[in-house]
């Protein structure tokens, strides 16, 4: 039987890079994506087993809606790869009253996590080298107090990548296994803007690595083992900085917890 993958933000991107290689492998894939014109299209675009859920990770009810469907559709999910993400432009509060990039980048995993737990194999949690750029502030990070395109975007990662070695210690009994990984700077549509600075920035792009090279770390790592470890594209590296500190990671943990009712 083959194994199911599920892959979030897989529309586009290196997201839909990954599909395209998980359903290259022989695996059943489960393309995640919010705009479900676009969902339709990539997932009928790769050869393989691969189908689209419509998956809005911007508030905890619509998080919740998908996790009842990725339970309805499968009874295990051996690999879920979080992939989808937002680097904000303006800061734009959702209907939950937290900053959007905050609830895609590290609530709707979080959430995700803990409603799937009881069917999970493995997660690969894609995360930025730019967390170490980053402050993880309960009660402000949550709605973009101070809020900075570069800054939030880094303290949205940071405060997902705390939490990882806490659902690593969390699972570690149960034998589910969790890695983040960066996997490069890739020239993807993330951080895209209008006008002057959006053409200098499409410019500067072009030296960038392709998705397809930013999948191949992601991939990889599906097949690994180990848990609670973190890797900048295939090098597994220490983590730095404020991610180190554990009394921040457990009240970041306590904090999504409360935002999202997860018990």
């Amino acid at each position: 039987m083959a194994s199911v993958m599920v892959v979030t933000g897989g529309s586009r991107g290196i997201g839909h890079a990954v599909c395209e290689r998980l359903a290259g492998d022989g695996h059943r894939v489960l393309l995640v994506a919010r705009d479900p014109e676009r969902g339709r299209q990539a997932a009928a675009g790769i050869q393989g087993n691969v189908e689209f859920v419509a998956g809005d990770l911007t508030t905890v009810a619509s998080v919740r809606r998908l996790a009842e469907e990725l339970r309805e559709r499968c009874p295990r999910v051996d690999v879920l790869v979080h992939n989808a993400g937002i680097w904000p432009s303006r800061r734009v509060l959702t209907a939950d009253g937290v900053e959007e990039s905050f609830a895609v980048n590290h609530l709707a995993p979080f959430l995700l996590n803990r409603l799937l737990e009881d069917r999970l194999g493995r997660v690969v949690q894609v995360s930025a080298g730019l967390y170490v750029k980053g402050r993880a502030e309960p009660g402000r990070t949550s709605v973009g107090a101070d809020f900075s395109s570069l800054r939030t975007y880094a303290d949205t990662k940071l405060c997902n990548l705390l939490t990882v070695p806490l659902f690593a210690e969390r699972w570690r009994e149960a034998g589910v296994t969790i890695d983040a990984v960066h996997p490069g700077v890739i020239r993807t549509g993330l951080g895209d803007r209008s006008g002057p600075a959006g053409w200098l920035l499409k410019v500067v792009k072009r030296r960038w690595a392709t998705v397809e090279q930013g999948a191949g770390p992601v991939v990889a790592l599906v097949g690994g083992t180990g848990t609670g470890r973190y890797f900048d594209q295939t090098a597994k590296v220490p983590l730095q900085g404020p991610a180190l500190d554990g009394e921040l990671a457990r009240r970041i943990w306590d904090e999504a917890q409360a935002l999202t009712a997860a018990r």
